[in-house]
């Protein structure tokens, strides 16, 4: 069959024609012993794509190996622990029955660990096909398969229909070759092979609620764990998917593409409702890349909860932008139980703003935090030192943003991250074709990219080195948790009577108590 033939979707109305026993893998966590900022959360891609194939007529079950392992973390080395089941557990878990093992790598900095996994996989079951998917596979699909021979095929973007159609024509060389957004090794030839990729699901509320019933969830709940603040069962969702906006730091476009999706707010409540009666949550914490980009979506939804009175708190903990912000919005976000916002602003430079295509208003950010924080709501900020081109001067308008935060507005968090040139996103593939990566592709740069390993990190700034970005970003710390303390006072009062008591209203207060509870070797959660 000709290759410009249409190619093959895999709708939910459709059932397998050959239902498969399909085991999903979400593999344990690598982290620094001392990191400071390094989340468990429940694998929330992974639940979605369970369901999906689950709808579809699919036999399906889930390893998570860090919500199965949350209690028996291990220290690999003097720096590194691993959190979740081991490699061998992971292995025992597979189904007997089982026919296909997809895995999932969401970050770059995984790579090295989930190729190892991927291996012993296939090492104890040479007979399963493995199949992969996340965002690190999107953004380097022929890489992974090429450093990785075991792999049979990768997903790119969303998972559910991709992985659906891939599963149907496992055995169909022809419509395998038809089968959009997959990326396969040919099984004659060993040549891999790239279809074209396939479009967004444009019905986002038609997929089925992400299959929480496979997975031990109630061990993140019963833990309160997840990326914002830990406020009791904090529960994962999306009321959206997808970003407009084109930063060129990020790996979004590759991954999702450049179209944002809302959720029906009326179907997203009714999640939230049996979420609320099924696991009797406190909390819902959002991880939409950008949840908020239409005012009107947000206030229906706002009011939406409001009117429902679910008696429960909800955080945006993912860096979100200003522009549908205001007071109206910050009011009614207050009225509807949303008690963490966090934004995104990356720089307080506007040359740097420019040179990593962030359109964003500085100005417009401001307004918006000292809207939410008149309304009483709790505020976090994201900032992003050392892109390539970035100057001194650059960073001295940064820090002199984060005393704005710090101290005239006031703002309660601030994370100071460093630049990593992240695999999909538009600034990696100019670093790579200047020849400005060093050390590309090789294990010991896939573990730079993540935040948490202090020891890996790079500068890719021409301008200053190593030493000199670890200076700014303590610098950073500096400037605005101190300043922020003494120009009021009563936050230390609740600190410190948060942090006995284990109800945070912080993000901060919350990265503090986990990172005191390793020292103390009692977690690494």
């Amino acid at each position: 069959m000709a290759r410009t033939a249409l190619p093959i979707v895999f709708s939910l109305s459709e059932r397998a024609t050959r239902p498969r026993v399909v085991v999903l893998v979400r593999p344990p966590s690598f982290v620094s012993r001392l990191a400071v900022a390094a989340p468990l959360t429940p694998p929330l891609g992974v639940a979605y794509v369970a369901a999906y194939l689950r709808a579809v007529g699919h036999r399906v079950s889930v390893v998570d190996a860090v919500g199965e392992g949350l209690h028996q973390p291990e220290l690999l080395d003097q720096r590194r622990v691993r959190r979740g089941l081991s490699f061998a557990q992971i292995v025992a878990r597979i189904d007997p029955a089982c026919e296909v093992v997809g895995v999932s790598c969401m970050f770059s900095s995984e790579w090295p660990f989930v190729k190892e996994l991927i291996g012993l996989i296939h090492r104890e079951r040479p007979e399963l096909r493995i199949i992969v998917g996340g965002e690190h596979i999107t953004a380097m699909p022929e890489h992974s398969l090429e450093s990785c021979p075991e792999i049979f095929g990768a997903v790119l973007g969303e998972g559910e229909e991709t992985t659906a159609a891939l599963l149907e024509h496992l055995d169909d060389p022809e419509g395998l070759a038809r089968c959009a957004g997959v990326v396969y090794r040919d099984r004659t030839t060993g040549a891999l092979r790239r279809n074209p990729r396939m479009g967004r699901i444009r019905n986002i509320d038609e997929l089925p609620w992400p299959a929480w019933d496979l997975l031990p969830i109630e061990n993140y709940l019963n833990q309160g764990l997840g990326l914002g603040t830990r406020r009791g069962r904090s529960f994962p969702m999306l009321a959206t998917r997808g970003c407009p906006f084109q930063c060129a730091f990020c790996s979004n476009k590759e991954m999702w593409m450049t179209r944002w999706t809302a959720r029906d707010p009326e179907k997203l409540l009714d999640e939230i409702a049996d979420a609320v009666e099924r696991y009797r949550i406190d909390d819902v914490q959002f991880f939409d890349l950008t949840a908020i980009v239409r005012k009107s979506w947000l206030l229906e939804f706002a009011r939406g909860l409001e009117r429902r009175r679910f008696g429960i708190t909800w955080q945006l903990p993912v860096g979100t932008r200003a522009e549908a912000i205001d007071r109206e919005v910050a009011r009614a976000l207050m009225a509807s139980g949303c008690c963490t916002i966090t934004f995104a602003p990356e720089s307080g430079s506007p040359q740097t703003l420019r040179r990593i295509d962030k359109k964003v208003d500085l100005a417009q950010m401001r307004r918006a935090m000292s809207d939410c924080l008149a309304e009483g709501l709790n505020v976090k900020a994201n900032i992003m030192l050392g892109f390539p081109g970035e100057t001194h001067g650059d960073v001295w308008k940064t820090l002199r943003f984060i005393f704005a935060l710090s101290v005239p507005i006031g703002i309660h968090d601030l994370s100071v991250y460093p630049f990593s040139p992240y695999p999909g996103s538009a600034l990696f593939a100019r670093m790579e074709a200047e020849g400005r990566i060093d050390g590309i592709l090789s294990d010991r740069w896939y573990l730079s990219l993540s935040y948490a390993e202090f020891s890996a990190l790079q500068s890719y700034s021409e301008h200053f080195g190593l030493r000199s970005l670890r200076l700014y970003q303590l610098l950073g710390y500096l400037i605005f948790y101190p300043l922020n303390f003494l120009a009021r006072p009563v936050r230390i009062y609740r600190l410190v009577r948060n942090l006995i008591t284990g109800r945070h209203q912080s993000k901060g207060e919350t990265i503090i108590a986990l990172f005191l509870r390793r020292l103390l070797g009692k977690a690494y959660g």
